[in-house]
């Protein structure tokens, strides 16, 4: 995939919108050549669309900074050919037991926790389960997994039940969701397998089973994240109800409009009961506490939680609180950290964060303005010196409570993906949007303060891997809330320490 010379002033060129449309509808190989020319002979033109930076003050980049250790935890076997696997979640067992992480390639591993054994559980992949896992670009492939919270629990109804979410070339079965557009680039999907036996260090099990198939349009912002609210308990109204975030489609810009569609799934945070059989396709549940279940219009889905985001790719919830928050990749211009509430409406695409979104542009013009919209805890601009490369994206997102890692207790934790950067704000702050209340977290290295991208290049080029300027930054969390940073470069799984605790 190309990446822009820094050096190269014509923004509009290595805008998301720009790039990312073009990802969406060419190979891979003509897009490069394709920006190599306008690159060449396009006149010069204003950053961003001619968008004013609605940003000013910068992350403060030595102010407030938390220093934190690590331990190199586990290296993830190499994909094949001595390609790096690309890792993208990792969950603990609901009952602790061991650790599970992913890759895009659709490997499913179980770590102990220790990080000293490591087993391929389950392969996605493999010709048995006759599934054609789609990972080729940087979007698509296995995107997330989650338990069942009765995972553990000999004779229940959620019995070694766990789920995937993740993209596939077969696009024979008709889907449950379709986006209205004309183009079918590849379907994603969400399985149910059951496990016979749950701590087997292999899956024993059928093959799953399909609970719904979306149909995308675009090979670029599908999936996302599939998760059971953790702080959920049994009895409570939430327990073992499965959120899923269905990004806009794809392209740029929604241009298909639907996340504010009520009537389309897509662009929306879903909820659903994996157990019933009250859906549509009757292979799952809706919950009758979905906030649109009964809204006395046939056309709008029952399963919505929440609409109008553009790319949820990562969410989780506060343990303290329970207050679910999302990390929403941005258009153009301003990425965000938003609350979620049943029925909330984030704002796009009208709303970019705390800005309007005209003419494929933020606008300055009365920020918050809108009535009834859910806005940003935090929200940051693709233009601060911080950056490294045009290319900007939110990720996380992990809420510190109790004394796993004290210096980060009671801070809301997320990065930038593709840099390679992590952030904290506080997590009990009135907050009003905006990048002025966001502080680095770095790791030290040996006695040296260093940000996450730095150590992921110095491992590849260790390893003799291409060193890319990509970080491609996940979290993964643990039972007892650990955080342990992956990427997709260079097959490490890190641990984040308290300060003072590692031995390098």
């Amino acid at each position: 995939m190309l990446r822009l010379s820094r050096s190269i002033s014509f923004s509009c060129l290595s805008s998301k919108p720009f790039y990312c449309s073009l990802r969406a509808r060419l190979p891979d190989r003509l897009v490069s050549l394709l920006l190599s020319v306008l690159i060449l002979f396009a006149p010069a033109c204003s950053a961003q669309g001619g968008s004013d930076n609605p940003f000013v003050e910068p992350i403060q980049t030595d102010t407030g900074v938390v220093v934190v250790d690590y331990v190199e935890f586990a290296r993830i076997p190499d994909a094949g050919n001595g390609l790096a696997p690309r890792l993208m979640h990792m969950l603990a067992t609901p009952d602790g037991s061991s650790l599970m992480v992913s890759t895009m390639q659709g490997k499913l591993y179980r770590l102990s926790n220790d990080g000293k054994s490591i087993t391929e559980f389950l392969n996605i992949a493999a010709d048995r389960w006759a599934i054609p896992v789609q990972s080729a670009g940087s979007e698509r492939g296995l995107q997330s997994f989650a338990f069942h919270p009765q995972f553990n629990e000999p004779g229940s109804p959620g019995y070694g039940r766990f789920y995937t979410y993740l993209d596939t070339a077969d696009t024979d079965p008709e889907p449950d969701f379709e986006s209205g557009g004309s183009r079918r680039s590849h379907d994603t999907v969400l399985l149910e397998w059951t496990a016979s036996d749950p701590d087997a260090a292999v899956y024993e099990g059928d093959a799953p089973r399909e609970l719904f198939r979306a149909a995308q349009p675009f090979p670029n912002h599908n999936g996302g994240q599939v998760a059971f609210n953790p702080v959920a308990a049994a009895g409570d109204e939430d327990y073992g109800l499965l959120y899923i975030g269905l990004a806009d489609g794809g392209s740029g810009g929604d241009p298909l409009g639907s996340a504010q569609n009520l009537g389309s799934a897509f662009g929306k945070i879903l909820r659903i009961d994996p157990l019933g059989s009250d859906s549509v396709n009757q292979r799952y549940g809706i919950p009758p506490s979905n906030p649109f279940t009964n809204d006395g219009d046939p056309q709008t889905l029952g399963e919505i939680y929440a609409y109008g985001v553009r790319n949820p790719q990562r969410f989780n919830w506060d343990p303290q609180t329970g207050r679910m928050l999302l990390a929403d990749i941005g258009q153009n211009q301003v990425e965000e950290i938003s609350p979620v509430t049943a029925g909330a409406n984030l704002g796009w695409n009208l709303w970019e964060g705390s800005f309007r979104y005209v003419d494929r542009q933020v606008s300055l013009d009365s920020p918050r303005s809108a009535p009834g919209l859910t806005w940003p805890v935090a929200e940051y601009d693709h233009r601060d010196p911080l950056w490294r490369q045009r290319q900007v994206a939110v990720t996380g997102v992990a809420v510190f409570r109790g004394d796993a890692i004290p210096q980060l207790r009671d801070k809301i934790v997320f990065g930038d993906n593709p840099n390679g950067e992590l952030f904290y704000v506080a997590a009990d702050t009135p907050a009003n949007g905006g990048q002025q209340q966001i502080r680095r977290i770095l790791l030290n290295d040996n006695g040296t303060a260093r940000p996450f991208w730095e150590l992921v290049k110095a491992s590849s080029r260790a390893q003799g891997r291409d060193v890319s300027e990509d970080t491609d930054l996940r979290f993964g969390l643990g039972r007892n809330g650990e955080l342990f940073l992956l990427n997709k470069r260079d097959g490490l799984v890190r641990k984040l320490l308290p300060a003072g605790t590692a031995d390098h």
